[in-house]
């Protein structure tokens, strides 16, 4: 059975091609959303809804097809499926089919008549029109120039390019986005990550660039130093002395020998895994380490899509990237929910949060992160304006300065919160009030959320109506207002009524609530407060 926001999923691919006669979205769903699942009961769907679909989905690694064809066997035991792969032998094309881009990109007449093309890890695909994908893609397209195409990925963003669905040649037209990580740790779904400041930080002055990423021989060569691998070591045991599974990311196959050397010194059982490493030793090694019998993994650009070890607890980044993409993909690996702890730990000697952001809020380079707050007892990278470190309980002075004043160095870094600085406020008091838009002319309710007397105002903004662009945006308001009157006994009934007659009537009834929520949590997104949740006594 489907959990609620995967079928949610669902539901807006299904309106968003009810809305768009033509081109091809990009569904984005955090690690471990499950997106497999969410696909094999889409592709279950559509099929016995429409017995002549044909669908061929697309990867490029084969434990990415294995695990996606295994998902759509459990959805659909009977489908009519098949696995088209060199690497694991099979070749067989049928009304379903899972295939590597690579062994079917010259093969569509092959594969002939194809309604629909579901890629995942869509993020590869380039934003010129060239490479394998978009070669088989506008083959397809001949055959069918019906066809139409399905993204996946938790990144829909390419290096030194941007967003994948912006330009003047991409293939995607939209991004989908039904549910977000904060959703996903706030339902239970998914693990919370924590942050540390590193005392050993890894340098990458001098290393030059090729193709917007860090040329690999230049940087292996800057941080494999025998200094630097006993100082990151040493921290790591001292960090992680509680933590069972630890996975580190290298810059390259002697950086990675190196520190799984080093890691042997000091009595920790651990193993290296790297593009060269055989297949069958790889299998055993990772089997062994989600079993608990190696405690630590040491690996180059192996384990990122496709590895599934939900007891990892600790993740150390020692590969600086330019890429956003790997940066999620990298810590992604701690969000699944362990049977031991709550959180993973990630320690990050690359400076890669610092790069990149917050992962609830990555996006591509050239956006500012306000700084977080630093706790000098334990080193808990913390939200920008938190007043005590909820990992040791420190609480942090009120200073009275100048407004000229610069803030104290010692509680502030550059890097920050890896979970993106979510904070809470308790409300005195809400306004509500109507709110037309400067630039669009559009008239949204406005909740104004006050607290103490020294906490800024949070504006709530809500369009319930005249949003039909984005129906996803307008739900999201109509269901946040209607749980809101809940509260207060009042059920609203949004069929008949307009924005000139029904703004008013729901106004009225916001104003006269008898109960106002207790807190509010919410993110800075520049000059600008984003609501997560109002939370109610």
């Amino acid at each position: 059975m489907l959990r609620p926001y995967q079928q949610r999923a669902i539901d807006h691919l299904y309106e968003w091609f009810k809305s768009n006669e033509s081109g091809h979205p990009c569904l984005v769903l955090p690690t471990g959303a499950g997106k497999s699942h969410i696909i094999a009961a889409f592709v279950k769907h559509a099929v016995k809804s429409w017995p002549d679909t044909r669908v061929l989905m697309l990867t490029h690694v084969k434990e990415l097809i294995e695990q996606n064809a295994e998902k759509m066997r459990q959805h659909w035991p009977n489908a009519p499926l098949g696995i088209y792969s060199a690497s694991l032998n099979r070749r067989n094309i049928d009304q379903i089919t899972f295939g590597g881009v690579q062994s079917l990109r010259s093969r569509a007449a092959q594969i002939g008549h194809v309604d629909l093309v579901i890629v995942d890890e869509c993020h590869l695909i380039s934003h010129k029109d060239e490479g394998a994908y978009r070669s088989l893609i506008a083959d397809l397209a001949a055959i069918n120039p019906r066809l139409r195409v399905i993204g996946l990925t938790a990144t829909p963003f390419r290096l030194g390019h941007g967003y994948i669905h912006v330009g003047d040649d991409v293939l995607f037209n939209a991004l989908v986005e039904p549910v977000s990580i904060e959703e996903l740790i706030n339902d239970g779904y998914l693990a919370p990550l924590r942050s540390k400041l590193t005392a050993v930080k890894l340098s990458t002055d001098g290393v030059h660039r090729r193709g917007g990423e860090f040329i690999e021989s230049e940087l292996q060569a800057a941080v494999n130093k025998p200094e630097l691998n006993h100082g990151i070591v040493s921290e790591v045991i001292k960090r992680g002395a509680d933590r069972k599974s630890w996975l580190f990311f290298c810059t390259g196959i002697e950086h990675a020998q190196a520190v799984t050397d080093e890691l042997r010194q000091h009595g920790i059982t651990a193993e290296c895994v790297t593009g060269d490493t055989p297949q069958g030793q790889r299998a055993d090694i990772l089997k062994r380490f989600k079993r608990g019998e190696i405690r630590a993994v040491v690996n180059v650009a192996v384990l990122t899509t496709g590895f599934d070890a939900p007891n990892i607890d600790l993740i150390a980044m020692l590969r600086p990237t330019e890429s956003p993409a790997l940066y999620i993909q990298m810590v992604g690996r701690g969000l699944r929910l362990k049977e031991h702890c709550t959180d993973c730990l990630v320690l990050d000697f690359a400076g890669n949060v610092s790069k990149h952001g917050a992962i609830v809020a990555v996006a591509p380079p050239d956006q500012k992160q306000e700084n977080p707050r630093l706790c000098p007892e334990c080193d808990e990278i913390l939200p920008p304006k938190a007043k005590h470190c909820y990992a040791c309980g420190f609480e942090f002075p009120v200073v009275e300065r100048e407004p000229t004043e610069r803030k104290e160095k010692e509680l502030y870094l550059r890097q920050d919160d890896i979970m993106g600085g979510e904070q809470e406020m308790f409300v005195s008091e809400v306004a509500w009030s109507l709110h037309k838009s400067r630039t669009s002319g559009k008239t949204t309710l406005k909740a104004r959320y006050y607290g103490g007397i020294a906490d800024e105002p949070i504006d709530h903004y809500l369009g319930v109506f005249d949003y039909d662009e984005k129906p996803f945006y307008q739900r999201k308001c109509r269901r946040f207002v209607s749980k809101y009157l809940e509260k207060s006994g009042v059920s609203l009934e949004w069929d008949g009524l307009n924005q000139f007659e029904g703004l008013p009537h729901i106004l009225n009834a916001l104003q006269n609530a008898s109960h106002q929520p207790t807190a509010v949590t919410y993110k800075r997104n520049g000059k600008f407060n984003n609501v997560i949740n109002i939370i109610w006594e």
